[in-house]
């Protein structure tokens, strides 16, 4: 319920994903690239003609006080005028931060936003961003792979990072909702990804907003943090997903190593605008 494809900052097709899910023995399987739709016809077309359910949605990149959020929205009407407004000004934000981020990297490593654009595998299509970065430091022999890129150099704690302006996580509940959607917040208590974790009177203030869930299932979140998400997940009536956040060969994660239940996975479609794809 958690995948990347090139369409973002994956490594691989729509149709790859929806072949390797099928391999694996899962029941269905999500796209979710950043900030945009692009990659749902392909993933449509696979799913038709592998004969896989597919869940369409979106990760949004979203900011709560000093806390970036990441925001899954599933199975809205992507036709929302809110909602897609909402994705043009996100990724023309995320175009122009990675262009700054680039041209100051420039200055000590041998890249340019040229070695980025040859990252980019689906042209205007594609939500560009620091994983592209990463990918044209390693062409470049910097790095052996991309982890190794956002361990150092392209960190949220390195001297060229540059936050992403984004959304607040109510306007993104708010537009995911008035487009029919389901929205679960992604790998919700990662303290990787952040010194400061979303609050338990945040989450609440979200779900007063219209929050429907939470992705508890994710190798990011400590044992710890994942009871804490459950204990609010029952307190406030919340789904329970799991998702791999799969990249392909952008990242270890394997597809599949955390999933969400039928049961669960029925519920979103059935509060979702549209239909599951299969």
């Amino acid at each position: 319920m958690h995948c990347h494809t090139v369409f973002s900052d994956g490594t691989e097709t729509p149709h790859e994903l929806v072949r390797r899910a099928k391999g694996i023995g899962l029941h269905g399987v999500a796209i979710t690239d950043h900030d945009t739709t692009a990659g749902w016809p392909q993933a449509e077309q696979a799913s038709s003609e592998l004969g896989l359910p597919l869940v369409r949605g979106t990760e949004i990149t979203a900011q709560d006080g000093n806390v970036s959020v990441h925001m899954l929205a599933y199975q809205y009407d992507p036709r929302s005028r809110r909602i897609c407004d909402l994705f043009r000004t996100t990724r023309a934000a995320r175009l122009a931060r990675t262009k700054k981020m680039v041209a100051l990297l420039a200055k000590d490593f041998p890249i340019d936003w040229d070695d980025v654009l040859a990252q980019v595998k689906e042209g205007d299509q594609t939500t560009i961003g620091r994983p592209h970065i990463a990918d044209a430091l390693v062409a470049a022999g910097v790095y052996p792979d991309r982890s190794a890129a956002f361990a150092d150099a392209i960190s949220s704690h390195s001297k060229y990072y540059i936050p992403t302006p984004s959304p607040s996580t109510g306007d993104v509940v708010r537009a995911v909702g008035e487009a029919g959607g389901v929205s679960v917040v992604a790998h919700a208590a990662d303290p990787s990804r952040n010194k400061v974790l979303l609050s338990d009177a945040q989450i609440a203030r979200l779900v007063d907003e219209g929050l429907d869930g939470l992705e508890v299932w994710h190798r990011g979140n400590p044992p710890e943090q994942r009871a804490r998400l459950l204990m609010l997940a029952e307190r406030y009536g919340l789904l329970v997903t799991g998702g791999s956040d799969w990249h392909g060969k952008g990242k270890p994660n394997k597809l599949g190593e955390c999933l969400t239940d039928d049961a669960t996975v029925a519920e979103i479609v059935r509060r979702g605008a549209i239909p599951l794809w299969k």
